[in-house]
């Protein structure tokens, strides 16, 4: 379900922005039945691919609907898939509730990891160069790496520290946290799957596959240089949270672990691994965004809700 308030207005006006027009309904409609990319929806609505696509970047930019680029005859076709069954809008916030939540945000550059395994094909750059010489592990050591916009490897893990400033006897109810991530190929390739986990604490909250390494056309943000080369362009906003109920990505059920697991408070910092398992079906590697490079102007963004 997607909860909207009107104490969030910028987020209410995309999504009622997003349901204002009738072909925008029939698109969510037609989505019911299963996904469709963006040809198909042109097709099957009698309205030409450039309205169909204007229309759909409206409903991923709301929220309403998920879109993943897939490997086509010709290119990558973007194929969409409905993102929520049901919208809750609460016009009026309890004034309690309201002045008890807090909220603490914190946005980690994604060359600032505190441990790391990694291995060919690896590297870092900037938004002037390649930091390190290429496919030599030994070198993410090196002081450089804190100003990387773009960070990769086969296979391995980066690991992060948040530290967390909030109150010892509170309540948390939330750990969210956002990054922009794809797979790791030679080049790049769009049909390259990698079983992406997660750890929080120490505590493993599940694994998405990233179905590709995505390098059909320049990143939005990336730097000439970069944009000019054959190799990785940009990734997907992956978000995930942490609830006392279940873990979501992109708020689709993902794992049983619930906060609670994670022992937040028994420590002053949060810990964030994330990587490929020994044992993964798909050992795709992992390719990282900083807010200079790829489609997202951010690096990784925890949140954490709480209350007293």
């Amino acid at each position: 379900m997607l909860e909207l308030s009107i104490n969030k207005l910028k987020e209410l006006q995309k999504v009622a922005h997003a349901l204002s027009s009738d072909e925008r309904l029939n698109i969510i409609n037609l989505l019911n039945t299963g996904n469709m990319n963006i040809h198909q929806l042109a097709t099957t609505l009698k309205i030409p691919v450039s309205t169909a696509a204007s229309h759909v970047k409206v409903l991923e930019e709301s929220g309403l609907i998920l879109t993943e680029l897939r490997p086509a005859s010709r290119g990558a076709m973007k194929v969409c898939t409905r993102n929520f069954d049901d919208i809750h809008i609460q016009l009026k916030a309890s004034p309690s509730q309201n002045n008890d939540k807090k909220v603490f945000d914190l946005e980690m550059p994604i060359g600032q990891y505190v441990d790391f395994d990694v291995a060919p094909t690896c590297g870092m750059a900037d938004q002037e160069n390649l930091l390190i010489p290429e496919d030599e592990p030994v070198h993410f050591f090196n002081p450089v790496r804190s100003r990387a916009q773009l960070i990769w490897t086969r296979k391995g893990f980066f690991e992060y520290k948040f530290p967390l400033i909030i109150p010892p006897e509170t309540n948390v109810s939330k750990v969210g946290f956002s990054v922009e991530i794809c797979s790791e190929a030679p080049n790049h390739d769009h049909n390259w799957p990698s079983d992406i986990t997660i750890w929080v604490n120490g505590i493993d909250i599940g694994t998405w596959t990233s179905p590709g390494d995505f390098g059909d056309r320049p990143g939005k943000l990336n730097p000439e240089y970069w944009a000019e080369s054959t190799s990785t362009q940009y990734g997907t906003l992956k978000t995930w949270k942490v609830t006392n109920k279940e873990t979501t990505i992109d708020d689709v059920h993902l794992s049983n672990v619930t906060v609670d697991d994670l022992n937040i408070l028994d420590r002053n910092y949060l810990s964030l691994r994330i990587g490929i398992k020994e044992d993964a079906i798909h050992k795709g590697g992992i390719n990282l965004f900083g807010k200079k490079f790829g489609d997202h102007e951010q690096d990784i963004k925890l949140r954490v809700e709480f209350s007293k």
